[in-house]
């Protein structure tokens, strides 16, 4: 064998043992990816795992459940009861021990039977719920009708009901009213003659209409309105008592005639029991 065919068979088996040697390299590289694939998957079964549990544990976790105690009493952990003026917090309580607490997730649970309840107090025109978690809590929002109209049977006594802008006729068991509450005090014994347990929407702003053209025509503000004889109703303002009548079409008409009157009224010496606007041409005033 020639010095090139010996160099040829060198240069070959050199070739043959780095083929090898890369080959070797490669498996080598590809257990080790294998075994980084295989530990990668072992992690990833063991974070779902963990996860499911975790989640599984803390979905049924205390703190998505309401206290059993919560509807006993308010004081503000579990259930908070805001934007109630009227009705008090007491008096929603005490419906709501009428609603079982529930026994599931409060993320789960339904409050319809809480809103029907409180809605059955005729001071309330809605009712909005909030849940929340961690701890537990709901919030209950309380939307009140507004009143306008306070009743009383005469002037020292304390009102005993009164109207909402609605025409809701509410009881003394939500008496006496904030002070925040600006409303027109009307006299009626509740009477057959005066019943205002019969008045409807359409009698309250008809009250409220006459109250707004006595001060728009007086410039004063009405103290009340005497409504214990319909036939014959007063209304008071700082100046005079004043009395315009029956509920008729021209009742409007009559109170009109206040600007050119009340002049004289304030010349007056002598002490006046009330002006009489109940004629359609003529007044006059009447001392006591």
């Amino acid at each position: 064998m020639d010095e090139n065919e010996q160099q040829i068979n060198n240069e070959q088996q050199q070739d043959g043992k780095q083929f090898v040697q890369k080959k070797r390299r490669e498996r080598i590289v590809r257990k080790g990816r294998m075994k980084q694939e295989r530990f990668r998957a072992f992690m990833r079964f063991f974070l779902s795992v963990g996860i499911i549990i975790g989640l599984a544990y803390l979905l049924k976790a205390d703190g998505w459940y309401l206290n059993k105690n919560a509807f006993n009493t308010a004081d503000g952990t579990s259930v908070q009861i805001i934007n109630n003026h009227i009705v008090p917090s007491v008096k929603i309580m005490a419906l709501l021990k009428n609603s079982n607490v529930p026994n599931v997730p409060l993320y789960m649970a339904r409050t319809n039977s809480i809103k029907k309840e409180l809605m059955q107090l005729p001071p309330i025109e809605n009712v909005y719920i909030r849940r929340y978690a961690f701890p537990a809590r709901i919030q209950i929002i309380i939307r009140e009708r507004t009143p306008i109209i306070t009743v009383s049977p005469d002037v020292k006594s304390a009102p005993v009901a009164f109207f909402t802008t609605d025409g809701t006729l509410i009881g003394r068991e939500f008496m006496p009213l904030d002070k925040s509450y600006k409303t027109i005090l009307v006299l009626s014994y509740g009477n057959k003659g005066d019943d205002y347990h019969k008045w409807d929407l359409n009698r309250v702003k008809e009250i409220q209409k006459i109250v707004k053209y006595i001060e728009t025509y007086s410039k004063e503000q009405v103290e009340f309105v005497d409504f214990r004889n319909p036939n014959d109703i007063f209304v008071k303002i700082k100046t005079v008592n004043i009395r315009v009548g029956k509920l008729d079409e021209n009742i409007y008409k009559r109170i009109e005639r206040l600007p050119s009157i009340l002049p004289q009224v304030q010349l007056v010496d002598s002490k006046v029991k009330y002006l009489d606007l109940s004629w359609e041409k003529v007044n006059y005033l009447k001392l006591k």
